[in-house]
């Protein structure tokens, strides 16, 4: 058990974001599903929280009710090896969300997340000031991150 987990909170849709979560990465599980009892707040028998598992990295779906939301301060990073990669968790975290600037979205939740290749770390940490510049300014403009594109901006 990981020491520190993050607690999302939904309104009665936590078994199904999980459900869609493991179903989006392959090295994913849930782990346990907690019911509410007769001691409430919520009707006995009703999913209270599920935890699941994502790469190894262990989150809980809280039904919590409709008191908070989601917002783009929190998201998910998603580090990414290739285009394939990209272009395959883009897909299937955009459908019935919303794409964003510079490689963020918003799943069907209101969860936010970066789909991010790891190149581009490596080139906006380059020493080459005006390297970095140009990767920053074509990423800026991109909605979908396209890896071609930030390595012909960082070649030049």
């Amino acid at each position: 058990m990981q020491k520190i987990a993050p607690c999302l909170w939904f309104d009665g849709k936590a078994e199904e974001a999980a459900r869609f979560y493991t179903s989006v990465f392959s090295d994913s599980r849930i782990a346990t599903t907690m019911h509410y009892t007769d001691a409430g707040p919520g009707p006995k028998g009703d999913v209270l929280a599920v935890t699941f598992e994502i790469e190894g990295q262990e989150f809980m779906a809280l039904n919590g009710g409709p008191q908070f939301t989601f917002t783009p301060a929190i998201s998910l990073f998603v580090h990414c090896g290739s285009q394939e990669e990209i272009d395959r968790y883009w897909a299937k975290l955009t459908d019935g969300g919303t794409p964003w600037q510079c490689g963020w979205l918003q799943d069907r939740f209101g969860v936010s997340w970066q789909i991010a290749p790891d190149v581009l770390g490596e080139m906006l940490r380059d020493p080459d000031a005006a390297k970095a510049s140009r990767v920053m300014a074509v990423m800026m403009k991109m909605v979908k991150l396209d890896i071609a594109q930030l390595e012909a901006a960082y070649r030049g």
